[in-house]
């Protein structure tokens, strides 16, 4: 049977949940078609295991956490949190090889990361930059989706935001954004796309928060300036300042952005299946800080925008599915994916097999 294709890299820190989600108990979740349950250890930080027992393949998250150990629902076989079978019923003598793979685990900016790949290669530098997300100079707050598509595609509508203008016309699109210039660049792992709009009427969301936090009304000037980060995580810088006020950079220095509200909004997907992902989103912005009444609401609203996204793309895969050999056109707004897309790719052919496998079970 032939192997199939690689979509993603392994050697690379995923976002696996939002800290508040891992308790004192079982959390399951599938990372990179790899299934893993996670729990929080007496000592507060996170383990994470495959979610198979080594005995008869049972999920363990369908067993039970006693303190940081894990017996399995089955037939008893206990783990501790490194993976190591600690003990089976009715022998004193324990076969070495009882194992499951424990993941390496890294917290950081709220959420938790997993490495499922080869662990001797899971630097915490590596972790993708959303520090938005716990920074004191920054409030917000964000949620999980699982979408039921590649990956991939949820990449390519964050790096194309032309479709702002059709897709999310209500709230945060308006014309100018589908026939803006833009800028693209790259590097080794990053691609970003950088769009200013001069004078131009704000879009309703932004209108409704300028006028919000700087009790002005009037035209605008608009920034999008989206940076993916390989494999899969696109931070963008957004807002809206008072037109003319000097926020668009200019001769190589910064613009000056305070007669403005700015946002960021944080986006790090990892694949769950090859045809399902979890997407983490969040927004932050760096005004009216102490509100949480406006935290709450910017979180519910941009959740409104991103279900449109989320019926977008699952059909868009539904219709890729019945077409698999159809072969797509790029446009020229297409180039902060394709750039994302050679990234992902070349990350994914660095690492040795098609589709690296990791056994289930193996000795420490």
């Amino acid at each position: 049977m032939k192997a199939e294709k690689a979509l993603f890299p392994l050697n690379a820190w995923y976002a696996a949940a939002y800290d508040v989600e891992v308790v004192k108990a079982l959390l399951p979740r599938t990372i990179c078609n790899q299934k893993i349950v996670m729990f929080r250890k007496t000592d507060g930080t996170v383990a994470a295991l495959e979610d198979a027992c080594w005995h008869r393949l049972l999920p363990l998250s369908m067993g039970r956490l006693d303190g940081d150990e894990v017996t399995c629902g089955y037939h008893g076989l206990v783990y501790n949190a490194q993976g190591r079978c600690t003990h089976m019923p009715s022998q004193e003598t324990l076969n070495p090889s009882a194992c499951v793979r424990s993941f390496p685990v890294f917290e950081k900016h709220r959420f938790v990361w997993i490495w499922p790949g080869d662990p001797v290669q899971a630097d915490p530098a590596l972790v993708p930059d959303m520090h938005w997300n716990d920074d004191p100079a920054w409030a917000g707050d964000g949620k999980l989706i699982t979408v039921k598509c590649d990956y991939r595609l949820v990449v390519d509508n964050l790096m194309d935001l032309t479709h702002e203008a059709f897709v999310h016309g209500s709230s945060i699109g308006n014309r100018e954004v589908a026939e803006a210039p833009f800028v693209a660049t790259h590097g080794d792992r990053t691609a970003t796309v950088t769009r200013w709009m001069e004078g131009i009427e704000a879009p309703p969301f932004w209108a409704g928060q300028i006028r919000h936090a700087r009790d002005y009304t009037g035209p605008v000037d608009r920034w999008q300036v989206i940076r993916f980060e390989a494999p899969c995580t696109v931070t963008i810088d957004v807002g809206v300042a008072e037109a003319g006020s000097g926020a668009m950079p200019k001769d190589g220095q910064p613009g000056d952005r305070s007669k403005g509200v700015n946002g960021f909004v944080l986006n790090t997907i990892t694949p769950e299946t090859n045809g399902t992902c979890h997407y983490f989103w969040a927004f932050a912005r760096n005004y009216c800080l102490g509100e949480q009444a406006l935290t709450h609401k910017l979180r519910e609203g941009v959740a409104t925008i991103f279900r449109e996204d989320e019926h977008v793309l699952e059909a868009q895969q539904v219709a890729m599915d019945e077409h698999p050999d159809h072969q797509f056109y790029n446009l020229n707004i297409d180039a902060g994916s394709m750039w994302a897309r050679r990234l992902i790719d070349k990350l994914v052919a660095k690492e040795t097999s098609p589709a690296p496998v990791i056994p289930i079970r193996r000795a420490a």
